[in-house]
Formats: C-alpha cells, structure tokens, sequence
C-alpha cells in the first residue's frame, strides 16, 4: 500500500467520548423532557464527538464531487451515454445542476473535482486531479491499476486537506459526498457486491432509468465482471481496482480525509455507500465519521445502510446523486447545531426540570 495511504489511515482516531458526554449532559438540561427531539440529539451527540466539540457549529460546509467516465458503458448499462458526464460537468460548474440549487439553499459550497472523465475539461473552478480518461471496461478486465485506484483515494483526501486549510477559521468542517459519472452505479454494484458478497439480482438498480430489459443485461454485467476479476472483497484496493471507479475511489479518500481531520462526512445515496464500505474496510475508524443523509431510491441502497449500520435521517425516493439527498440533510444538521447552541436551560429559563422547584 502507498506510504502516504498508509499515513492518512494510521491518522484516523476514535471520536471523543468527552465531548460526546458532555453534549448529552447538556442536551438533559435543556427546556424540554429528556430524549424528546429523538435522533436530533443524537444527532448532536454525534457531531460533538467527532469535532471534539460539545457545541460544534459548522460556519462552512463543502460537496465534493468527484466526476469520472466508466468503460462499462460500452456494454449499454445506462439510459444516457458516457458523454452526458462532460456536459452535466458544464452544467454544474456553471450552476445549474441540482446540487447547485440545493447546496445554495443549505448555505454550502460546491467543489468539483475531475478523477477521470474521458475529456479535456477545462474551468477556471474545476479542480483538476485527473487519473486517467476513464476506467476500462470492468466487464472485460481490471477497470484501474492499483497504483491508480491509490491515486484517485488519495486525490479526494488531499481535497478534503485543502479545503480545510483554506482559513484557519473559515475552513470547511464538514463535507457531503457527491459524485458525476454515467455508468457509476453499476460500478458501484459490483464494488458493493464484492465488498459484502450480497448477490448482483439483490444490489443491481435502475441507475438512469434503464427498462427492465436493460436492468437484466446490467446485472448480467455485473456478473461478469465479478467473474472475470475474482475482486477480494478483504482488500478494498483490490476492490477498487478490479471493479471499481475514479470517483467512487477519491469518494472513499473524501471519507478517509474528512475522518482524518475530526470532520463529519455526511454521505449521499448508492455511489456514495459503496464508497463509504471501500473507506470502512481500508480503515474501520472512518466509520464513526459517517452520517447517512437520505435512504436512495436505487436498490441496493438499503442493503448498503444495513451493512454501514447506518440509519438515514430523509426518506424522500431520490436516486440523482451529485450529493443533492447530503445537501439537503444539511439543515437537519443545522438545526441540531442550533439546539445545543441557542436552546435555553432548565436554570437560564427559570422552569422546573421535573425533578422539584424551577431551577432559577
């Protein structure tokens, strides 16, 4: 493994279990019964652990997309062909895709990363770290080299470094995975299946919209590609690899980074999970820096959450991806934030805390 994966992985501690005790001390003393505004305080007690701060408050948040191409497509497992990556690249770079809509909405930013997409793309706020023009066809053999799938994870780390170091006081602490790429969900499927050995007929969506003709010859694919490179579902490098993309490989160094640095990384649908196992099986400490922002419309979605043990906080049947299910549980997580933040105590308010007199 790279030295310098190495080093991001070993980077990666527990949360703190002080700051978490903490915020639900306080969450007890607050104007209301215990545990009543439910996953919000865990929600809370969550972030405190993470941040090491019992009243985190999260003045910048950034979505990382990570855009790359997949050689897969040749085998027409999408409704849209591979160039729609570049165009939607434009579209979203200019603002006008969803996730520019919903991440203005929630008061975050937008960083467009290019991994792999099969084009020379230049903007002047497209943030190039380009691997190669796209993986290789899956279906036929390795979609990476190794060395490749170590760079694209290391390229959504250093990301998340940048953004963090951007201002020492205005520098991202928190981060939504999103991604652009046509064909990425069958890679994704492959990389789930491979990762958790649940069958392709149980994981395989629709992805684009595919009818049910093109649903089974997608699954037939991800079938072969599993065939034909044996991934090791112990080694997520192998994973990657064999079966994997550009985008959902920097996707897991985004997690990885963010875990590094004590940031939540607020996951979005199918792409995003299969990512977030690739960056649980490289480094199991990653996982308690996960938060599941939506439970996807795609298939194997729900499959993917059980395995990440992770609950999400909307059920809205969304499956475009870009991190537009993250951006919008961002103000979930306002709204956490804020509780702990601007809610009044038993004592500040002068109310009884249930216990005897009020507290004034």
């Amino acid at each position: 493994m790279n030295g310098k994966l190495q080093q991001l992985i070993a980077s990666i501690a527990q949360p703190d279990g002080a700051a978490a005790l903490a915020a639900s001390e306080h969450l007890d003393q607050l104007t209301k019964p215990p545990g009543s505004l439910g996953k919000l305080e865990s929600l809370a007690i969550q972030l405190a652990g993470i941040t090491g701060v019992d009243k985190p408050e999260f003045n910048r948040k950034t979505v990382m997309v990570m855009a790359a191409d997949h050689g897969v497509c040749e085998e027409g497992v999408s409704a849209f062909p591979a160039e729609v990556t570049q165009q939607m690249l434009y579209n979203m770079l200019s603002g006008g895709a969803a996730i520019n809509v919903l991440a203005r909405h929630a008061g975050a930013d937008v960083k467009v990363v290019d991994v792999g997409v099969n084009a020379d793309v230049a903007h002047a706020d497209l943030v190039n770290r380009k691997v190669r023009m796209g993986t290789a066809n899956m279906a036929k053999g390795p979609a990476m080299l190794r060395t490749e799938a170590e760079q694209a994870i290391l390229a959504g780390a250093e990301a998340v470094a940048e953004a963090v170091a951007e201002a020492v006081k205005d520098g991202t602490r928190l981060f939504v995975t999103g991604e652009l790429g046509i064909g990425n969900t069958t890679a994704s499927a492959a990389v789930v299946c491979a990762l958790t050995g649940l069958e392709p007929e149980m994981i395989v969506g629709r992805g684009t919209g595919v009818d049910s003709a093109g649903l089974t010859r997608k699954i037939a694919v991800v079938c072969r590609a599993l065939d034909v490179n044996q991934p090791d579902g112990n080694d997520a490098l192998d994973v990657l690899t064999k079966v994997g993309g550009l985008e959902i490989a920097a996707l897991a160094g985004v997690i990885l980074g963010a875990a590094a640095h004590r940031c939540p990384v607020v996951l979005d649908g199918f792409i995003s999970g299969a990512a977030a196992l690739a960056a649980r099986t490289l480094a199991p400490a990653s996982a308690a820096y996960m938060l599941a922002s939506h439970a996807s419309d795609e298939r194997g979605h729900a499959a993917v959450l059980r395995e990440l043990k992770l609950e999400p906080m909307l059920h809205l049947d969304m499956r475009l991806g870009e991190g537009t299910g993250g951006a919008l549980s961002l103000h979930l997580i306002d709204a956490a934030c804020r509780i702990m933040r601007e809610m009044a105590t038993f004592a500040d308010a002068g109310v009884s805390d249930g216990q005897g007199a009020a507290q004034r």
